[in-house]
């Protein structure tokens, strides 16, 4: 590591502390050198709490992806024929739940909609994304092929954004080391391989909706739902919506507008929840089981009201829904069938090196 190089990079920092914004092509660079590692720890942990603390702007969160994007993603190539979508969430949250997108996104996946989700282990969680599937039985260590083919042949499949087959420069490092909501956290959840044009996305605070929903619009969304749930009488959130209290969402329509609007539970005949009851358990065994017996229909509880409502989201991201309600509905009749977890099932059986273990796995969660 060159003292110039640091020199110049701690001129950038300056800048930021300053509250001086950066242009795309700027935070580009700046992410290039954190990506390739060419200055110190110190210097990167400062750019990102300083760029963070600042605010970021549409281009600064736009620059940092198409670093991670062009330098350290695997690119994959599906089937031109589907149109897929992306649900995840940023994580670093202030209220931790359970997996919610990946159950909705099963449901989502049940009702046909292609689903290829780009998500993490958990940093300051037990079930992150990524966990979750692999204790369902999910290989989520594989090939990108592996996961194009599992979202070709069972309408669902995960990008592990932790692996080095996912990102194989430096993002699991850089993410496993920081325990703060940053804009890593931002465009890292959108360095998706298979570079999805909808989306509903879930961001840590509620400012950041619509720099999110101008980025992702920037980037190639075409259809996409930003969102952020509140809970009545508490200061924190969640990067899911909520049926704790109103969520405030940004979405990007077609014909190129983002309009805000918010989504209150109560007008949707949903009763108003604890926030308690969607906490996950506190191993990561008992949660996939408590998950598995969800998608069996087995919960009629808070954690089924928030998954129909997030699962609904997407049927309405993906105009597979005339309304939220008529998306919420889809969902309800999907999971009350089965074919929820049918398609836990395929899911399972597609993404993996070793199918039989892989549903055997799963199948002991629900005996």
């Amino acid at each position: 590591m060159s003292q110039t190089s640091n020199r110049e990079f701690g001129a950038i920092i300056t800048h930021l502390i300053q509250k001086e914004n950066l242009t795309r092509n700027e935070t580009k660079q700046a992410f290039v050198s954190v990506l390739n590692n060419e200055i110190t720890d110190m210097q990167q942990g400062a750019f990102l709490a300083a760029l963070t603390a600042k605010g970021e702007t549409e281009q600064e969160v736009a620059g940092s992806w198409e670093a991670i994007y062009d330098l350290d993603t695997t690119k994959v190539q599906l089937n031109s024929q589907i149109k897929t979508v992306d649900n995840s969430g940023t994580g670093m949250d202030t209220f931790k739940t359970f997996n919610i997108s990946t159950a909705a996104s099963i449901i989502a996946a049940a009702g046909g909609i292609f689903m290829a989700r780009h998500g993490a282990r958990a940093i300051t969680s037990l079930c992150g994304t990524v966990d979750m599937a692999e204790a369902l039985g999910v290989d989520v260590e594989c090939s990108a092929d592996l996961v194009v083919k599992s979202i070709e042949t069972a309408g669902l499949g995960l990008f592990n954004g932790t692996s080095p087959r996912i990102h194989p420069m430096a993002l699991g490092r850089i993410l496993s080391n920081i325990y703060f909501g940053s804009t890593l956290n931002i465009a890292a959840s959108l360095a998706n391989p298979a570079l999805p044009s909808i989306g509903v996305r879930g961001v840590y605070l509620k400012k950041m909706i619509l720099p999110v929903a101008n980025v992702m619009q920037e980037i190639g969304y075409t259809s996409a739902i930003v969102l952020h749930g509140s809970i009545n009488g508490s200061d924190k959130g969640m990067d899911e919506a909520s049926v704790c209290g109103i969520t405030h969402c940004a979405q990007i329509s077609e014909n190129g507008k983002i309009n805000e609007f918010i989504i209150d539970p109560k007008k949707l005949g949903l009763a108003v929840k604890d926030c308690k009851d969607l906490a996950p358990e506190k191993n990561i065994k008992t949660e996939s089981k408590r998950f598995a017996a969800l998608l069996c229909n087995r919960e009629n509880s808070a954690r089924k009201d928030a998954v129909l409502l997030n699962a609904g989201l997407i049927f309405l991201a993906a105009d597979r829904a005339t309304s939220l309600e008529d998306g919420i509905e889809q969902a309800t009749k999907l999971l009350e069938a089965g074919t929820a977890f049918e398609t836990l099932e395929k899911w399972v059986k597609a993404q993996n090196t070793d199918p039989e273990k892989g549903l055997k796995k799963l199948h002991s969660l629900v005996q």
